[in-house]
């Protein structure tokens, strides 16, 4: 934590950068009481007023990683709050590339994160990376559906809008055609990442330096306005070496990153969840490992718990067999919230996942923490629900075998 010489004031925060550590015990920090209500409003931390430091607000990361500056109205200097992942940084990019692409080379090194410590810096690092080598041979090209009025006849009339909008006049010309361009959508992404990159802060000085010259390179291109959806592509041959930079493009224009907060309150930054990042990991693996095997795998699968649909329920994983009769459920939890094991509640919930499919079996998915593996018989219901622990420490290969033990467990299939 990193405290600056200021006094606690109405006008001026006492602290301009706070380090704090994903899921670490609570730190005192001198903050201004409007920084510290604007942190709770924005929910980035835990924060609340320490009862026995006067001007000073107890803050405590959760599952949230990554760095956001809090601007707050009459402060003439943001707040940096920077939340450091308890599992390496290169872990935390493999498991973010697996989940967004499970066939590409995410764990030989492609993609670098160089020595950078932080989520931010690291993921700077990344995307630029991967622009420059998407675009280092060129900007791709492509089609480009244009509608446009013109003085000259140019691809197809459209007819219609030349009735509805010259009634019969010649000149000018309602015209759709299709444009060769760099204006692509696959181009528009990758600037739209980089601009976001530049806005934020910890982003370091030669870091931004090269993301500006990818601003460059892209300058072209259409710049997508905020609040709107970002365009659409499909991986082809065609655009295979933009495969990479545009998965870690989507992973920063994602709704996981925090702009603003209403009331005044501005949040420029970038958050993961680490809890949806182990989810979306452990889900996406499971579902490679049974690909080709006949089973057919559903992420987010929606059922209900009662018969009149009243009671809704979505596990994180559901398997089915060759018939379409589900097989096997599975729910991932990042981290155990008792000193003495795993949370009752999780099991409490599996067992409804597993009354409601009509399974014998459910299987709970930890990132390893202080419990290892448990089966529970439970009572009167001949259900027995399955607590697996992932170690996020070992090297990728390790951590995929480990998948693959629980995908055998799952589908009952020894060696599958």
């Amino acid at each position: 934590m990193t405290v600056g010489t200021e006094p606690v004031s109405a006008t001026v925060p006492a602290v301009e950068s706070v380090h704090l550590v994903e899921h670490a015990p609570a730190v005192s920090v001198p903050l201004a009481d409007a920084i510290g209500r604007a942190l709770t409003t924005a929910r980035i931390v835990d924060a609340a007023p320490d009862p026995y430091a006067a001007g000073c607000w107890s803050l405590r990361a959760g599952s949230k990683v990554g760095a956001v500056a809090v601007a707050v109205p009459g402060f003439s200097k943001p707040v940096t709050v920077r939340i450091t992942p308890k599992v390496p940084i290169a872990r935390l990019f493999f498991l973010l590339g697996h989940s967004l692409d499970p066939k590409g080379a995410w764990r030989d090194g492609q993609v670098s994160v160089a020595e950078h410590r932080e989520v931010l810096p690291a993921l700077a690092h990344a995307v630029e990376r991967q622009v420059d080598r998407a675009v280092r041979q060129g900007l791709l090209q492509g089609y480009r559906a244009t509608e446009e009025t013109s003085l000259v006849v140019r691809g197809r009339i459209r007819e219609a809008e030349q009735i509805r909008r010259r009634f019969g006049m010649t000149l000018p010309v309602e015209v759709a055609y299709d444009e060769f361009t760099t204006d692509i959508a696959e181009n528009r992404i990758l600037r739209a990442a980089v601009g976001r990159l530049l806005r934020l802060p910890g982003v370091p000085r030669e870091v931004r330096r090269r993301l500006l010259h990818q601003r460059v390179r892209l300058a072209d291109v259409t710049t997508i306005v905020r609040g709107q959806p970002l365009p659409g592509w499909q991986p082809t041959r065609l655009n295979s070496r933009y495969h990479h930079a545009l998965h870690l493009a989507r992973a920063v224009l994602d709704g996981a990153s925090a702009e603003h907060a209403p009331g005044g309150l501005r949040v420029e930054g970038f958050l993961f969840d680490m809890n949806k990042l182990f989810e979306d990991f452990v889900t996406v693996a499971l579902r490679e490992a049974f690909r080709g095997t006949g089973h057919t795998a559903r992420l987010q699968d929606p059922h209900h718990l009662d018969t009149a649909a009243e009671i809704r329920m979505k596990p994180d994983f559901v398997l089915y067999g060759a018939d379409g009769t589900p097989c096997a459920v599975v729910d991932a939890k990042y981290k155990a919230e008792k000193r003495d094991g795993y949370p009752d509640a999780d099991l409490y919930q599996m067992l409804a996942y597993c009354t409601a499919l009509g399974l014998r079996e459910g299987h709970l998915v930890y990132a390893k923490g202080n419990a290892s593996h448990a089966a529970h018989q439970v009572r009167h219901a001949g259900i027995v629900i399955h607590q697996h622990a992932l170690d996020l420490d070992q090297d990728p290969a390790g951590l995929l075998a480990d998948i693959g033990s629980v995908a055998q467990r799952l589908a009952g299939v020894p060696g599958m």
